[in-house]
């Protein structure tokens, strides 16, 4: 047996943000792999130790710039928790909104992206042409497109005026008409389906024991979203379903995420027709009393926590954030054995990673030969942290 080490990234035409593969393959299959991330480190968390609660909001969107509104939202919810601070009806809807816009235009962006990486560029092309759609009713409700900034601890920032809300509502029907293309062309498009079914399988029980999240984990029959399994803002109020999937492969990852996109309009069709009156913030104190909370909220990519100390004074004593491509990155090295070369771009923009957030571990999938020169693995498993 002939053994090639071969290096993917850190800078890679496949990888849109710093990673390093070595995988060892032996002829076109990969039999073991080691997953370096660290490129990206940023230092935020200590960061936002040194701000105030107001100005820690801005920095905190900063993890992600898909997922701004997300780390933004969980963050304000552990401090309101602490301090005891109830946010008003109309602003719990507003957040719930800006949300589910994220969620949709974060899931198009995948979507063109994954067809991108098989060479199914009109598919990119239509995606992220609907997606402006959505990113034009963020800038309109927010002013931003990318870091809304529309959180403030005990509420939002800016109210939506009728017009902005009949604008955003204007824009349904043809997102509407869109995303049932979607889901007719995910069924029957033979590139997708070629390039996508039965490629990077996790069963469910491989899920749940990786600690999978988001859409690759009810891709393989996880009914869990922290949305209905814990509910915040005002999720437990509305109509919507939790999508899930039994194919768990790309295929199965690729049509939750459809169904999400459909969800998500329905939620915020939903909001902007039954949006309530009143205040969209309430009083809060500058400072929070001693605590300490685990806030967790469902982002686009899966669930993001924050656990958040304080200690009586307006500034956090410690934040710590558990992103959810973290959580997915043991399933993408289980997934990736076995497998042809070919398929590493497509099992990696399955679980839509970001590296940015990301920077915590290295991975190394022992088992076999990485090579004489490889590190050794470092802690359980093969883990190194």
């Amino acid at each position: 047996m002939t053994r090639i080490v071969v290096p993917i990234g850190p800078q890679h035409p496949a990888l849109k943000e710093p990673v390093n593969f070595r995988v060892v393959t032996d002829g076109e299959r990969i039999v073991d792999l080691e997953l370096n991330l660290s490129y990206s480190h940023r230092g935020i968390e200590k960061a936002a130790e040194q701000r105030d609660f107001i100005r820690v909001l801005p920095l905190i969107e900063r993890v992600c710039g898909i997922c701004s509104h997300s780390h933004a939202t969980v963050f304000s919810k552990g401090i309101e928790e602490i301090m005891g601070v109830e946010i008003p009806p109309r602003a719990q809807y507003i957040r719930t909104i800006i949300a589910e816009l994220e969620r949709m235009h974060s899931h198009m962006l995948w979507l063109g992206v994954a067809a991108h990486e098989v060479g199914f560029n009109t598919l990119f092309m239509w995606t992220w042409r609907d997606r402006e759609a959505v990113l034009d009713t963020l800038e309109e409700l927010s002013g931003n497109r990318v870091h809304y900034n529309m959180n403030e601890i005990g509420g939002v920032r800016l109210d939506l005026s009728p017009s902005q809300v009949e604008a955003a509502l204007a824009r349904m029907p043809v997102l509407e008409e869109r995303i049932r293309a979607y889901v007719g062309m995910v069924e029957d498009e033979e590139t997708m389906l070629t390039r996508f079914r039965g490629v990077g399988s996790l069963s469910r029980e491989e899920a749940l024991s990786f600690g999978a999240v988001g859409p690759t984990a009810r891709a393989s029959g996880v009914d869990y979203d922290v949305r209905k399994d814990d509910p915040y803002l005002v999720y437990d109020e509305i109509p919507w379903n939790v999508v899930t999937d039994t194919n768990g492969d790309v295929y199965g990852r690729t049509k939750v995420r459809i169904g999400e996109i459909a969800e998500s309009l329905g939620i915020v069709r939903h909001c902007l027709e039954n949006l309530p009156g009143g205040p969209i913030r309430a009083e809060a104190p500058k400072a929070a009393p001693p605590g300490e909370i685990l806030s967790r909220y469902e982002a686009p990519r899966g669930e993001v926590a924050h656990f958040i100390r304080t200690n009586g004074t307006a500034r956090v004593e410690r934040v710590d954030i558990r992103t959810p491509t973290l959580a997915n990155w043991t399933s993408v090295a289980h997934c990736l054995i076995g497998r042809p070369l070919a398929d590493v771009p497509v099992i990696v923009a399955a679980i839509d990673p970001c590296l940015s957030c990301t920077s915590r571990i290295t991975l190394v999938k022992s088992g076999g030969d990485l090579g004489k020169d490889a590190p050794p693995p470092n802690g359980p498993r093969g883990w190194s942290r």
